[in-house]
């Protein structure tokens, strides 16, 4: 058994895009458009498994968009997506300045949260051994669920 992709639905491309792409630092490795089905299938694989992904031998994040409107709810109950960075400070900063809510600031040095347009829960967990608490991050509170 290989683990192929984990599928989130969205209700806006371009918001998800911006999100997943200009923000968080994934890359789309293709995509499927189905007129019969009317869903667009949207594949993103993280910056160091894109030729991988490309190959389809990568993990991937699959956004799914129904072309018709729904209403999803309950992004915390999928459970979230985990993310190894390389700096958890400079992650958390890079995101706050593109406006990105820290929901659960990396007090401990090794984990943070934060939640997509549509509500998913993503984890960010430092790559190695916690770094040393630092601030501004050691104080700062929750902000909203997460």
């Amino acid at each position: 058994m290989r683990y192929l992709h984990t599928m989130v639905r969205i209700k806006d491309v371009d918001e998800s895009l911006d999100f997943y792409c200009n923000k968080l630092g994934m890359q789309e490795v293709r995509r499927i458009e189905s007129e019969q089905g009317r869903f667009t299938l949207i594949f993103l694989a993280a910056v160091e498994d894109v030729e991988a992904g490309k190959s389809k031998k990568a993990p991937l994040l699959e956004l799914t968009y129904n072309w018709d409107p729904e209403t999803y709810q309950g992004g915390r109950n999928f459970g979230h997506l985990a993310f190894e960075v390389d700096d958890i400070y400079e992650t958390c900063q890079k995101l706050a300045d593109k406006g990105v809510v820290i929901n659960r600031p990396p007090r401990d040095g090794n984990m943070a949260f934060i939640k997509s347009p549509d509500g998913i829960s993503i984890e960010l967990l430092q790559k190695g051994p916690a770094k040393e608490k630092a601030e501004p991050w050691a104080s700062m509170a929750n902000t909203g669920s997460w």
